[in-house]
C-alpha cells in the first residue's frame, strides 16, 4: 500500500478526498470518491462540449472542476484508477495553471476566495449540492419583487420598446458569457428579458465594493407585469446567465443596420432588393419608373427572382434588379415589415389573374421613386426611420406627427 507524503495529503484534501489505507470490498472509499469527482467533470464535458477552464469569468463550479482535473492528471495513482473510465480522454490533456497562487499552496477557504467565491464551504465536493449564501441572497433578490407604485409612468417606455422591437429598430440578443456581455453592459435605461418578463433598469445606484474586490451597484428594476425589485447589478447579470431564455434588447441607436465593410463580429443576415417590373399591365407601363417591389431575402436575389414570369408575386412578368443593400445582425422579417409600413401609403393596388383564373393582389409593390428608397435605407442605418412615413403627395419621407 502506498504511503502518502504530506504533499500528497494536501493535494487529496484539496480535492475533497480522504486517504483510505484499507480497501473494503472492491474499492476503498477514497477510490469511490475519486471516481465520483471525475464523473462530475465528465458530466460537465458532456453538457458543455469542452473541458472545464480556469476562466475568471467562468462559473465557480467550472473553475473548481478545472482545478480538480489538473490535480487528477498530476497524481499517477489517480490516473491509473480513472483511465478505464476516461472515455473522453480528459486525463491525456495538459494541466493549465490557474492565475495567481498555486492551488496546492491554498487551503479550501483560500482557494475559493482566489476563485472569486464569496462564501466558503466545508468541502469542495459539497459545492454541487449546497448553495452558497451569496447564491441564496441572489435568488431571494430575484424573487423578492414588490408592486411598482408608479408603474404607469414606465408603461409608455415598455410600449414604445415593444413597437420598436416589432419594427426592427431594436433586436434581442441572448445574454451569454461567450457573447461578451459583462456587468458593464447593464446600464440605466436598458431592457432585458428575464424569466419571461421584460425588465427595465430604471436606476443604477452608487458603486459599492463587493467582498471579492469587484465593484457592484444596487439597481431599481421595473418589470412588465407591474412589479419592481431592488437587486444588485451582479445578481441581475448572473440571473440572465442562468436563464437560458434570458435576452438583452438592443438600443434603437445601437449602430447602423448596414455596412459597406463587414466587421469581424458581424453576421450576414440577408439582402434588401428593389425590383422593377417588365409587365405589360397598363398601370405598370404608365408608371414603370415608380413601380418597385421591395423585399428582403436571406439567399441569392438571382435565385429569388428565377421564374418571376410564372409567379403572381412578380406580376407574372420578368423583373430587373434596380438596387440591393446587404444587411447584418438584423431580423429580416422585422426589417421587411418596417419597410412596408413606411411605404404603405404608396402601396400599389393592382389585381393579377393567376393561371387558374383567381384574382390575386400582390402586396410588395409600391409607387415610390428609387431615390426615396435610398433615403429610407440611410434612415434605417441611423435608426431614425421609425419616426418617418412616406408621403405620396410630396414624394418625400415626412416625420410622423
Amino acid at each position: 500500500m502506498k504511503t502518502f507524503t504530506d504533499e500528497d495529503a494536501a493535494l487529496l484534501d484539496e480535492l475533497g478526498i480522504e486517504p483510505d489505507a484499507k480497501p473494503s470490498g472492491g474499492r476503498s472509499a477514497r477510490e469511490e470518491r475519486i471516481i465520483a469527482g471525475f464523473e462530475e467533470i465528465q458530466r460537465f464535458v458532456e453538457k458543455h462540449g469542452r473541458s472545464p477552464q480556469h476562466s475568471e469569468e467562468g462559473d465557480i463550479f467550472e473553475r473548481l472542476y478545472a482545478v480538480r482535473l489538473d490535480r487528477l492528471r498530476d497524481l499517477a495513482d489517480c490516473r491509473a484508477l480513472l483511465e478505464p473510465f476516461d472515455t473522453q480522454s480528459l486525463l491525456a490533456g495538459h494541466a493549465t495553471a490557474a492565475k495567481g497562487p498555486n492551488p496546492v499552496d491554498l487551503d479550501d477557504d483560500a482557494l475559493l476566495a482566489e476563485l472569486g467565491a464569496e462564501t466558503p464551504t466545508h468541502e469542495l465536493t459539497e459545492l454541487k449540492h449546497v448553495r452558497s449564501a451569496s447564491d441564496k441572497r441572489e435568488a431571494e433578490e430575484i424573487a423578492n419583487r414588490q408592486k411598482c407604485e408608479d408603474f404607469e409612468s414606465f408603461r409608455p417606455l415598455f410600449e414604445k420598446m415593444q413597437r420598436e422591437l416589432k419594427d426592427g429598430v431594436r433586436i434581442s440578443q441572448q445574454f451569454r458569457r461567450d457573447a461578451g456581455f459583462l456587468k458593464a453592459d447593464i446600464a440605466q435605461g436598458n431592457f432585458f428579458i428575464l424569466n419571461g418578463q421584460t425588465a427595465y433598469v430604471a436606476d443604477v445606484g452608487e458603486p459599492i465594493k463587493a467582498p471579492n474586490g469587484e465593484y457592484d451597484a444596487r439597481l431599481r428594476v421595473i418589470y412588465s407585469n407591474g412589479t419592481e425589485s431592488n437587486l444588485l447589478l451582479r445578481s441581475l447579470q448572473r440571473a440572465l446567465y442562468k436563464d437560458e431564455a434570458g435576452r438583452r434588447i438592443s438600443e434603437p441607436t445601437a449602430g447602423p443596420l448596414f455596412s459597406e465593410e463587414l466587421d469581424e463580429d458581424d453576421q450576414a443576415s440577408g439582402t434588401i432588393y428593389v425590383l422593377r417590373s417588365k409587365s405589360d399591365h397598363p398601370l405598370v407601363k404608365a408608371n414603370r419608373e415608380l413601380v418597385h417591389k421591395i423585399g428582403v431575402t436571406s439567399g441569392s436575389v438571382e435565385k429569388r427572382i428565377a421564374g418571376a414570369n410564372q409567379q403572381t408575386t412578380y406580376l407574372l412578368a420578368d423583373v430587373e434588379v434596380v438596387a440591393t443593400y446587404q444587411l447584418f445582425n438584423i431580423s429580416r422579417a422585422k426589417l421587411e415589415n418596417l419597410i412596408h409600413r413606411v411605404f404603405d401609403p404608396a402601396r400599389l393596388e393592382i389585381e393579377i389573374i393567376d393561371r387558374l383564373g383567381r384574382p390575386i393582389v400582390p402586396r410588395e409593390w409600391f409607387l415610390v421613386p428609387i431615390f426615396i428608397i435610398d433615403e429610407a435605407v440611410e434612415r434605417i442605418k441611423n435608426s431614425s426611420i421609425v419616426n418617418y412615413v412616406y408621403d405620396p403627395a410630396s414624394a418625400t419621407l415626412k416625420a410622423k406627427s
